[in-house]
């Protein structure tokens, strides 16, 4: 199934839906997707029964107001796992692949109070003028668990979106100078959905460790970036299972994938200049696609203030 959340027309609230037939059928008896997970499954199943049977709205889809489908998840974990991302970027810099790569799906924690739905303008960051998209896709969990196995991990899953991560590359750089961070550099927003895909939904795409989808971005209408989500070197099942390690992943925490290859400006412009893949402006259209899972659209506006710190 696909799901999402939404503002109802009726009542002004949050409902998760089941998307079908080019509609959201609101679900009456759930303000929140999340509230529909934790188990193996079943009890998002029997939901989709019941708003396809009875919905409390039926909204075609260009006209729904939407959410992100978990608009307030616990916790994001952003992933680094696809190597082609991570091998040209490197080379273009002079720098070779580092061994741990191979040996640890490294991640760095998110802000979930910085969630947008798929069709919300996104701010630049304050301060920043090298402003960037980042095209991947997310696992959003259903059952949570602690030290969890890879192979057992990947049942925690309850879907599957389309994420990007907006990228302040100037401030990330001067934070990680420091030897910490990202922080403020990928602070102000990151955009979920529009559709939270069931695993079955995606199961006859299976290819590797991932699937295959493929995915593009575009900005002010010129195509700049395609991929596939089978590049995957880490799947799902190995990113949750590290997550989990020595802690828990929760109920609707967000798994990122990282970039696919050829993702992001910052990608792009190290191997074909600035000039040829210039960093977003205000007023710049960013579109994201990935197949069967939608797409984000995005309208960049001017950052909030820059209040000095002394």
């Amino acid at each position: 199934m696909r799901w999402s959340s939404y503002l109802s027309p009726t009542d002004g609230r949050e409902h998760p839906a089941v998307v079908s037939g080019g509609a959201l059928h609101g679900l009456r008896t759930a303000t929140r997707l999340i509230d529909l997970l934790g188990d193996d499954g079943e009890r998002l199943a029997r939901a989709g029964e019941e708003a396809l049977a009875d919905p409390l709205d039926v909204v075609p889809e260009g006209e729904a107001r939407l959410l992100a489908p978990i608009p307030a998840p616990p916790s994001v974990r952003d992933f680094y796992a696809f190597e082609t991302h991570v091998r040209t970027y490197r080379e273009a810099n002079g720098q070779q692949m580092d061994p741990g790569w191979y040996e640890l799906p490294v991640f760095y924690f998110q802000n979930p109070a910085a969630i947008r739905s798929a069709r919300e303008e996104i701010p630049m960051s304050p301060g920043s003028v090298q402003f960037d998209f980042e095209l991947e896709l997310a696992a959003v969990i259903g059952c949570g668990g602690a030290d969890l196995r890879p192979e057992e991990a990947e049942r925690h899953i309850a879907g599957y979106t389309l994420f990007c991560d907006w990228s302040a590359r100037d401030l990330q750089a001067r934070e990680m100078r420091q030897g910490l961070g990202p922080v403020k550099g990928k602070d102000t927003a990151t955009s979920l959905g529009p559709w939270l895909i069931t695993p079955d939904e995606l199961e006859p795409h299976r290819a590797g460790v991932s699937f295959d989808l493929e995915m593009r971005a575009a900005v002010n209408g010129r195509p700049c970036s395609k991929g596939n989500a089978a590049d995957l070197y880490w799947s799902f099942g190995q990113m949750v299972a590290y997550a989990s390690r020595g802690t828990r992943v929760q109920t609707g925490d967000v798994i990122g994938s990282g970039t696919v290859g050829t993702g992001c400006i910052l990608e792009l412009a190290a191997v074909h200049g600035e000039q040829a893949y210039p960093w977003l402006t205000p007023g710049d259209e960013v579109r994201l696609e990935v197949d069967l899972l939608g797409a984000i659209t995005a309208r960049i506006t001017e950052a909030g203030p820059l209040h000095p710190l002394t």
